[in-house]
């Protein structure tokens, strides 16, 4: 536990889903409605340091959170991803999946998805 932390400090009374080796919590500044972070609770920062036991953990809360926002909200899809190092924009140093529920119209044109970190190569399939 690193105490400086936000995900090793966070309030029993965030957590939506959790089992041995993870928890959920939703995102305290969410993209979309239902915005879900799936966090391990050893503190570890990168998704090629957690075991085994932590990356089945996980997948399974993902499976679950996903189910109960398919309930609750009824999303047209989803994005799933992980920002692994700083280079890659993660700005919390605890590892942790985002699922952020799509829903139609909440973006002109979604084609591209996560392609979208780096615009200028996102659009492959228009002319150009």
């Amino acid at each position: 536990m690193n105490v400086s932390c936000p995900f090793c400090t966070v309030h029993v009374n965030r957590v939506v889903l959790a089992n041995d080796f993870a928890f959920s919590i939703r995102d305290a500044f969410p993209i979309s409605p239902g915005h879900t972070l799936i966090i391990p609770r050893r503190h570890v920062a990168s998704f090629f340091d957690a075991t085994s036991d932590e990356r089945i953990a996980m997948l399974q809360l993902l499976d679950s959170a996903k189910l109960g926002l398919d309930e609750e909200l009824h999303p047209d899809g989803y994005n799933v991803g992980i920002n692994d190092g700083q280079a890659a924009g993660q700005t919390v140093l605890h590892l942790h999946i985002h699922l952020i529920p799509r829903f139609t119209g909440d973006r002109g044109d979604p084609r591209g998805g996560i392609r979208w970190l780096i615009p200028e190569k996102a659009d492959y399939w228009s002319k150009r």
